[in-house]
């Protein structure tokens, strides 16, 4: 089942049991989703909370998150628990407090970057970064369902974030790796081999030293895989230390069982194996720059034509609590941003922003057409619009797209709820109702029938 080169390999790691590790690697796969305090506040029933993670669980069985509205309006999101420790890593290196800038470098499909959005809070900076343009999309989207106001989403290759000298406080690398970590899938199986192994390890120096820059003096750069290989994590923690001014930072794991501490030459990596914990393979280290780093200052002209008009800003303010100095007009969309505008500048004129912050509305032939986005964000004000709550049929062909009729809705645009949490908007004109939720969204799955969506149950904490 597995390679004859993987198997030989993992028999001469010293802290690898490899019989016991091949064994758990042909048991199913644990299931595992983290939940958004800021809009949910109820846990899965019949689940066991995550010991490295405040927000985690493990569910007895993979529903189908398709089907659940609440997956789709970011109240959870499905993410796998060794990753997760990313929580401990940054709590235990950081003092999260001030103005933060903290960068997830390889950032797809985005719950890492959820993770850290709600780590670093509301008051900081999370710029979350994908190379590859389809996945920066789904990136995207993971933020918008999300609803955080802190987070912006860029598309650029690693080597673009050099140019910004000592901008970033915490640097996220959880790099493009082998895979071994998901061998329970045949997919990961089949792709690997003994040169694709080399491949990653040289590109995941080249990423490094590409983005060290970027990082301040005494900032902290987190480093992660989902590989067994040594010469992928180790062994390329200690090739960088060896280039660069750095340290490695031990971290503290005595409330943690199973976790497996990595200490070569004077280095420190930790390792999630799944004969020991309940997660897939996982390996994290942490790096504090200790040399100098002089920040490049931003030199900053303001666009005039950016600036929203009075009726716009009356509008955003009525509709969300968006800080009106962190809001601006591009073409007929206006935007709130995670940040000042000098900022959002700064990076606009170094990156490819996919996504601003938050699209607050459209402005089409004098009238107002309010984002998704909005609907699905944190800042929204719960009295800016009538709130329609629905059940989970309705929700389902609302997220469809399907024609439905809303009873006793108000004419106009109203939003949509279900166990209280907004799906998106609809719009009364009168003799029918619009359905505003996104089309690149829409679920095209068939519809099981009433009762069997196999979704989570809930209880209160």
């Amino acid at each position: 089942m597995f390679p004859d080169e993987f198997i030989r390999r993992i028999h001469t790691q010293k802290y690898i049991d490899a019989g016991a590790l091949l064994k758990s690697l042909e048991e199913p796969s644990p299931v595992s989703i983290r939940i958004n305090p800021s809009k949910w506040q109820k846990k899965p029933s019949h689940s066991e909370p995550v010991p490295w993670c405040n927000n985690g669980y493990y569910l007895e069985n993979r529903p189908s998150y398709t089907l659940d509205p609440l997956f789709h309006s970011g109240c959870y999101y499905p993410q796998e628990a060794s990753g997760m420790f990313l929580e401990q890593v940054i709590r235990q290196t950081s003092v999260l407090s001030g103005n933060l800038r903290v960068l997830d470098l390889c950032a797809a499909p985005g719950g890492k970057s959820t993770h850290l959005s709600d780590i670093i809070g509301p008051d900081n900076l999370l710029v979350a970064n994908e190379a590859v343009r389809s996945r920066a999309v789904i990136l995207a989207e993971t933020i918008t369902k999300w609803g955080s106001e802190n987070t912006l989403v860029t598309q650029n290759d690693p080597a673009a974030f050099g140019k910004l000298s000592g901008y970033f406080d915490i640097i996220v690398v959880d790099a493009p790796c082998s895979g071994e970590g998901m061998f329970r899938g045949e997919t990961a199986i089949n792709e690997w081999s003994v040169g694709n192994t080399v491949h990653c390890s040289e590109r995941q120096k080249r990423i490094l030293m590409d983005v060290w820059p970027a990082l301040k003096e005494n900032g902290i750069l987190v480093y992660s895989t989902c590989t067994f290989n040594p010469g992928e994590n180790e062994e390329n923690i200690r090739w960088f230390i060896g280039k660069k001014e750095a340290e490695c930072i031990q971290m503290d794991l005595s409330n943690f069982k199973g976790i497996m501490e990595i200490d070569f030459e004077g280095i420190f990596g930790y390792g999630f194996y799944p004969d020991k914990i309940r997660g897939e393979g996982f390996f994290i280290s942490a790096i504090r720059k200790t040399c100098q780093q002089e920040m490049t200052q931003p030199k900053i002209k303001r666009k005039t034509e950016l600036q929203p008009d009075k009726n716009d800003l009356e509008v955003a303010t009525r509709w969300a609590h968006f800080s009106k100095d962190r809001i601006f007009k591009w073409g007929d969309e206006l935007f709130a941003v995670p940040c000042s505008m000098d900022d959002y500048l700064h990076l606009y004129r170094n990156f490819k922003i996919v996504k601003a912050g938050t699209k607050v509305f459209v402005v089409k032939n004098k009238s107002y057409l309010p984002s998704h986005e909005l609907a699905l964000s944190l800042q929204l004000k719960t009295d800016a619009f009538p709130r329609n709550e629905i059940n989970l049929s309705e929700a389902l062909s609302f997220m469809r797209r399907d024609n439905f009729i809303l009873q006793n809705s108000i004419k106009g645009w109203n939003i949509l709820t279900c166990n209280g949490i907004s799906l998106g908007f609809v719009k009364n004109i009168g003799n029918r109702v619009n359905n505003y939720f996104p089309v690149e969204w829409r679920i095209r799955m068939n519809l099981p029938e009433p009762g069997k969506e196999n979704i989570i149950i809930w209880n209160r904490f």
